[in-house]
C-alpha cells in the first residue's frame, strides 16, 4: 500500500469519528499554542528588559551598594531587609572620574515629595541624578535642557520634569522658566523630558531629576549615594578599569577583604548576559511544564487510540483477512495518531501566534517597550513536537492492532 493511500485511509477512519477527533485536535492545540505564547512572550520580555538598558552607553560601568557578606546589591534589596548601606559617597564618584580611562561620572540618590504648581499637588518620584547623567545616559528632552556641573555643585534649587508631570502642572503651556514648590521653597524647571512611557509598572514620565547634591543637602538630609555611573573611554580597557574601580573603593572603603565588599562594579555587558539568562531560564521553566501537559495529552492519545482499536477490532481483522500486512494495520493507526497530533500542532500554532499578537498589542498600548516576536526555531519545536507525541504515544496501540489475529478479530463483530 502507497504511503498516500495509508494516510487518506487513516484520515477517512479520523472522519467516522469527528467529535473525538475534534476534541483531541482543541486539547492538543490548546497545549501547542501555550508553549508558542510563552515563547513569544519570553521574546517580548528579554526584548524589554534589556531595551531598558539601551539608555546607558555600551562602555558604562554601574558601581550600586552591595550588603557586605551578603551578595545582595540594589538599595531597594537593602530597604527591603531592613538595611541601608551608606558607605558610598560622592567622594567616590569624585574618585572614580579621576581615571584615566573614565572621562564622565553621575551618582544618584532617590526620595520621594510633594511638588506644587499653583493649585496642582502631585506627590513625585525625585532622581537625584548628577549632572554629568546626559553624557553617561541617552536623554531626549521635550524641551529645555539639564541642568550642569555648576548648578550642582552650587546646590541650584533645579530641576527637570518628567512629560507626565509637566503635563498635569502646566497643561500646554511653557514651564521652561517657571518656578515649583517643595517644602515651600521654590525650584526654577530647566527642562522637560521627551515622554517614555512606563516599564514595569513604573512611569518614566512622573519622574522629577533634581541635582544629586542638592536632594541630599536641602530635602533628604543626608551625605551618601544609592549608585554610580560611569562612562569608560576605551572599551577595549573596560575589565581593567572595572579592577581598578574596585580597588579604588576598597582603599576608600578600608576593605581588604573582598568578600566583605559593600559595593559591586557591572558592566552594561555583564548585566544584559545576567537578565538574558535570568528570562531565558523562565522561558524554558515555562516551556518545560508545558511539555509536560503534552505529554499527559500524549497519554490521553494513547487511551484515545487504544479505545479505537477496541471498537474496530472486526475491521481490523477483516482487513487482515483480506490481505492486509501486520505493518500496514500498524502505520494506518500512527498515522490516525500523527494526523490527530499534527493538525493540534498546526492549530495551536495559529492559535498562539494570534494570541501573541494580542498581548503585543495589548503591551504597547499600556506603554511598554514590547516586541512581537515568533521565531522559526517555536513553530517548528510546536509542530515537531505535537507530531513525536503522537508517534510515539500511538505506537503502543498500532503495534496492538497490528498484533491482532484476524480469526479472534472476525469473532468480535
Amino acid at each position: 500500500m502507497l504511503l498516500k493511500d495509508k494516510i487518506q485511509l487513516s484520515y477517512q477512519a479520523l472522519m467516522r469519528q469527528k467529535l473525538r477527533a475534534v476534541l483531541t485536535i482543541i486539547a492538543l492545540g490548546i497545549g501547542i499554542a501555550s508553549v508558542v505564547i510563552i515563547l513569544s512572550a519570553g521574546a517580548g520580555l528579554e526584548s524589554m528588559i534589556v531595551g531598558e538598558l539601551d539608555i546607558y552607553n555600551p562602555n558604562a560601568l554601574n558601581i550600586e551598594v552591595r550588603i557586605p557578606g551578603k551578595g545582595e546589591t540594589g538599595s531597594a534589596t537593602g530597604m527591603a531587609s531592613g538595611v541601608i548601606v551608606t558607605t558610598l559617597k560622592n567622594k567616590d564618584t569624585e574618585d572614580i572620574e579621576k581615571h584615566p580611562n573614565i572621562d564622565s561620572t553621575y551618582d544618584y540618590v532617590t526620595g520621594q515629595e510633594v511638588i506644587k504648581y499653583g493649585g496642582e499637588n502631585k506627590t513625585v518620584i525625585l532622581f537625584g541624578y548628577g549632572a554629568n547623567a546626559s553624557k553617561v545616559e541617552k536623554m531626549d528632552f521635550f524641551e529645555g535642557r539639564f541642568y550642569d556641573k555648576s548648578e550642582e555643585d552650587s546646590l541650584s534649587q533645579v530641576l527637570v520634569l518628567g512629560y507626565a508631570v509637566k503635563d498635569e502642572l502646566f497643561g500646554e503651556d511653557t514651564s521652561i522658566g517657571k518656578s515649583v514648590y517643595i517644602h515651600g521653597k521654590s525650584y526654577k524647571v530647566v527642562g522637560v523630558m521627551a515622554e517614555r512611557g512606563a516599564s514595569f509598572g513604573f512611569d518614566y514620565d512622573s519622574i522629577v531629576y533634581i541635582p544629586t547634591k542638592t536632594l541630599q543637602k536641602r530635602l533628604l538630609g543626608t551625605d551618601y549615594v544609592m549608585g554610580i555611573m560611569a562612562r569608560v573611554i576605551d572599551m577595549s580597557k573596560i575589565n581593567q578599569t572595572k579592577d581598578d574601580v574596585e580597588y579604588l573603593l576598597r582603599d576608600n572603603h578600608d576593605i581588604t577583604d573582598p568578600d566583605k565588599d559593600d559595593f559591586q562594579v557591572t558592566t552594561m555587558d555583564e548585566i544584559r548576559d545576567m537578565l538574558e539568562t535570568i528570562v531565558g531560564g523562565i522561558t524554558l521553566l515555562l516551556v518545560a511544564l508545558v511539555c509536560i501537559s503534552l505529554l499527559v495529552g500524549g497519554v490521553g492519545i494513547t487511551n484515545i487510540m487504544y479505545v479505537t482499536v477496541s471498537e474496530r477490532t472486526f475491521e481490523i481483522g477483516l482487513r487482515k483477512a483480506v490481505g492486509a500486512k501486520s505493518r500496514d494495520i500498524m502505520w494506518q493507526f500512527l498515522f490516525e495518531a500523527m494526523i490527530l497530533t499534527f493538525t493540534g500542532g498546526v492549530i495551536g500554532t495559529i492559535l498562539g501566534v494570534l494570541i501573541s499578537y494580542g498581548v503585543y498589542l495589548g503591551a504597547v498600548a499600556y506603554g511598554l517597550n514590547w516586541s512581537f516576536s515568533i521565531s522559526i526555531f517555536s513553530v517548528v519545536l510546536a509542530i515537531g513536537f505535537s507530531t513525536l507525541v503522537g508517534l510515539f504515544f500511538g505506537i503502543y496501540p498500532a503495534r496492538k492492532a497490528s498484533n491482532l489475529d484476524p480469526i479472534t478479530a472476525l469473532r468480535k463483530e
